[in-house]
């Protein structure tokens, strides 16, 4: 429960009475989104689409439903058509909406069952004009959902042990973990119960169901630390402890978008027991301690940043577990490590796991009754999506191996992608989002496939990341070459889509936001063009051994024109 009143911190350091944390007192909504989720709580939402607007329809949505709460159950009105992205900040919401909805399928840890697979490919091609897009938060996004269908859709999922509950919203969103949970043979620890845990204990639940804004978490044990411990608000990255025993070292405040930061370690050593009270401790700390003023501030980033790693602990600690955290050892990172288990690899059972990479992302139902076939025919029922938009199908024995990848490059289902499939990724972008300003999709399918003709042979693991808007929802900062949609000049003045370019972005032991050098622009026609210049100064100009990004970080200006 909250604290009655702070107890930490001097009068100096203590915010104003403007940031409106319930902490201190101050619990006044200070916006209309913090006075939407005052007057009725989000999760409240769900029985009004059973009784009231699935049967009445469209018209019949109360707007702060529509446009708020809503979003607990993982439905935004998407993008009505041929709004180009000039207007995207010009017009009001009602402008921006059209009548159908994208919906977000959570799948914590990444966990899939064959049957559950073939569930969202049924509601893909049943209800969402067979649209479906693996986000890098491991979900599942499906466009044209109709409000008259939204039940339907729930029972469907519901039955096979998924939901939406609290995919979007000021709310613990889906939690990452590790795709290979539990058969991966250099894992530090399998998160699997923990994440089931937490689920299990606090999504849904009225205590975080209003929280000052979204809520990120990673739980995972993975000795390649996949799911980004350093961009989520709350994280659990795997350590051997000071015993030898594995645990987590706790991350807080981490998150992009157009404040980027990296989280801070707390410096402390949970035992997997304590997983999902420790979590309940910090998210609580968000909730109680977290700026509502403003919506643009009320990531638990800024909290962080204000009050610096030992305060947060501190409040956590004192006023929220009761005891304290013993100090733990730091995560090992290494360089040379991918992130995303693409391609066919042993368990630590002697079969094998086979990643894969959808163009970008977009799978459509009809691709993903494929998969489910596919690793059904192979003797697999556990399938994976991963935080890079990709998918793992587990337990393949080593004599099916051929066949399995047969049947998925058959599907255009790369086990072996070029450089440039396995490490591009995009968001959204305008055909579906109401933020956006440029289209992404398939923009980076069409650049994918002029760069592999290009440059058929390059070598290096290059990220290549577009966003439809600042927002960051595709990590633009963290890629080697992070394009940031916005409207641009042409060579004759006209107004077009295009990008603004971040280079040298990363994570790991040499985590950095990508460098942005003054005027670095490009339309989205000229964008092929610009990246094969940019990726062949590289190669002319790098030391042996040297990553693009550490190039990057040192190359003259007009190289990177």
């Amino acid at each position: 429960m909250p604290p009655a009143s702070a107890t930490t911190g001097s009068k100096t350091s203590r915010p104003r009475r403007g940031e409106g944390q319930w902490a201190l007192g101050y619990r006044e909504p200070l916006n209309k989104n913090e006075e939407n989720k005052k007057n009725d709580d989000g999760l409240n939402v769900r029985q009004r689409i059973i009784d009231v607007y699935s049967k009445a329809g469209f018209d019949s949505i109360d707007p702060a439903d529509l446009r708020g709460r809503f979003r607990w159950f993982g439905l935004y009105t998407q993008r009505a058509p041929g709004i180009d992205g000039g207007k995207t900040a010009v017009l009001e919401p009602e402008e921006l909406d059209d009548r159908y909805f994208m919906m977000r399928i959570r799948i914590d840890g990444g966990q899939l069952s064959v049957a559950q697979l073939r569930t969202i490919a049924e509601i893909s091609t049943d209800y969402a004009r067979g649209t479906a897009d693996i986000t890098d938060r491991q979900n599942v996004q499906l466009h044209w959902v109709r409000i008259e269908d939204v039940p339907t859709i729930w029972e469907k999922l519901e039955a096979v042990g998924l939901s939406t509950t609290e995919a979007c919203g000021d709310a613990p969103r889906v939690i990452l973990g590790c795709p290979l949970a539990g058969i991966d043979e250099n894992e530090v620890i399998d998160a699997s119960e923990q994440i089931a845990q937490v689920y299990e204990d606090h999504i849904g639940s009225p205590e975080f169901s209003n929280l000052p804004r979204k809520f990120k978490t990673s739980i995972s044990g993975c000795s390649s630390y996949c799911t980004n411990h350093e961009i989520n608000d709350v994280a659990f990255a795997g350590v051997v402890g000071p015993d030898g025993t594995p645990g987590f070292d706790l991350f807080v405040g981490g998150g992009l978008s157009t404040n980027p930061m990296f989280a801070q370690r707390l410096g402390t050593f949970v035992r997997p027991d304590q997983v999902s009270e420790v979590w309940a401790g910090v998210t609580s700390v968000f909730r109680d301690y977290g700026y509502r003023r403003l919506r643009h501030r009320a990531r638990i980033k800024f909290l962080v940043k204000d009050w610096g790693p030992e305060k947060f602990r501190e409040v956590l600690e004192k006023e929220y577990l009761g005891y304290a955290l013993p100090d733990g050892p730091a995560v090992e990172l290494d360089p040379g490590t991918r992130r995303d288990h693409i391609g066919v690899h042993r368990q630590r059972d002697g079969r094998y796991y086979v990643g894969f990479a959808p163009k970008v992302g977009r799978a459509p139902g009809e691709m993903l009754a494929r998969v489910a076939e596919i690793a059904e025919t192979h003797g697999s029922d556990r399938i994976r999506t991963t935080a890079d938009q990709k998918l793992v199908i587990l337990d393949i024995d080593e004599d099916k191996i051929d066949s399995l990848v047969a049947a998925l490059e058959g599907e255009d289902l790369r086990v072996r992608p070029s450089v440039f499939r396995r490490q591009t990724m995009a968001c959204t972008g305008i055909e579906f989002c109401k933020l956006a300003i440029v289209e992404t999709k398939d923009r980076a399918a069409s650049l994918i496939d002029e760069l592999e003709r290009r440059l058929p042979d390059f070598p290096e693991p290059v990220t290549i990341n577009l966003n439809g808007c600042p927002n960051s929802c595709a990590r633009i900062q963290v890629a080697d070459i992070g394009l940031k949609g916005q409207l641009v000049s042409d060579g004759e003045g006209n107004q077009v889509e295009g990008f603004q370019v971040h280079l040298g972005g990363g994570m790991g032991l040499n985590a950095a936001f990508g460098r942005k050098v003054r005027g670095l622009k490009t339309t989205a026609d000229e964008l092929p063009d610009y990246i094969e210049r940019v990726l062949r100064r590289f190669l002319e100009q790098r030391e042996d051994g040297e990553a693009f990004a550490t190039w990057a970080a040192r190359a003259q200006e007009g190289d990177l024109k």
